[in-house]
């Protein structure tokens, strides 16, 4: 299905698309469609938040242009996989990966939402002004270049343990109707405090202008890596694949994921290792073979190294 929304709320249009059913703050995808819900704030247009939890049978893909948006500066914050789901999807529904990713909202903005995979999000929009009321006495690189960037901006990186919390919390709350957005404003500024935090901790260098194609590119590196977890990277043809030099690639590699190429290939392989070993209960020698591990030794250190514990402790947690 697609959608295009022209200036109205991308919420109440998505709705209407759908033909979902309203209740309260609550929208609720019909069983036709999928199940479970989205809702969300608008703090006076400085700060909004939206939070997905539901799952779709069919692929929905929205075309969103809103020209309003060049009064004013937004950040775009997602932060996908933070919460368990509290839809009952079954097993051939695949989880939306846990990961943070940073952009200038655009006027134009599209947005997949594939079929089979549960959504389990928080979108942050915020205009830069309100960032600055927050985080502009902190003198960090990345965090200057996140408040001052003019142009394009990206930044991807992981989950912390404090987010998880904290949307885990927001979910539990049965917080009464005439304080729900004085709460919610808080944990979004309490989720915002935590990111900045994990910004801080990145390498402190600048961040340099990304031309938009120099951004394909390297999501179109990212697709690769994703999609050959079994297969370790080849820079060179990775860069020929993206049109640029080695240095390069790596250079604008790391700035946006936060990770040299190869770390991040072994975070994603273990990432679905994990995926396989809880979720389509694997063992761990059919994980570690499909991921291309000729050595099972090697495989449980590795995954040790990147998720804190042995396959086979995690895999009975």
């Amino acid at each position: 299905m697609k959608i295009s929304i022209h200036q109205t709320g991308i919420i109440s249009e998505f709705t209407r698309a759908i033909g979902a059913t309203v209740k309260g703050r609550f929208v609720f995808i019909p069983e036709s469609r999928g199940g479970g819900y989205i809702t969300g704030f608008n703090w006076e247009n400085a700060l909004r938040m939206m939070i997905r939890n539901y799952y779709l049978n069919e692929e929905v893909n929205i075309e969103w242009t809103n020209e309003q948006m060049i009064e004013q500066d937004y950040i775009a914050i997602f932060l996908s996989g933070v919460f368990p789901s509290l839809t009952e999807p079954d097993s051939n529904l695949s989880p939306e990966p846990a990961s943070m990713l940073i952009c200038k909202q655009k006027v134009s903005t599209a947005i997949d939402m594939p079929s089979n995979t549960v959504f389990r999000s928080i979108t942050i929009s915020v205009s830069r002004q309100y960032l600055h009321t927050l985080f502009s006495h902190i003198h960090h690189p990345v965090v200057e270049s996140v408040l001052e960037a003019k142009d394009n901006l990206i930044l991807e990186m992981g989950i912390s343990p404090e987010i998880i919390g904290i949307a885990s919390e927001m979910l539990r709350q049965n917080i009464p109707g005439s304080m729900e957005s004085h709460y919610y404003k808080l944990k979004c500024e309490e989720l915002l405090c935590h990111i900045f935090v994990l910004l801080m901790q990145r390498e402190e260098i600048p961040l340099n202008h990304l031309h938009i194609d120099d951004i394909k590119a390297i999501y179109a590196v990212k697709a690769y890596l994703l999609s050959h977890p079994e297969e370790a990277p080849h820079i060179a043809l990775l860069a020929e694949k993206a049109g640029m030099s080695q240095p390069k690639l790596r250079k604008l590699f790391k700035q946006t994921f936060g990770k040299n190429m190869f770390d991040y290939y072994q975070s994603v392989r273990m990432q679905k290792a994990a995926h396989l070993l809880k979720e389509k209960k694997l063992s761990v020698s059919e994980v570690g073979y499909q991921l291309g591990f000729s050595n099972l030794s090697h495989f449980s250190r590795i995954f040790e190294e990147y998720i804190g514990m042995k396959p086979k402790k995690y895999s009975l947690m």
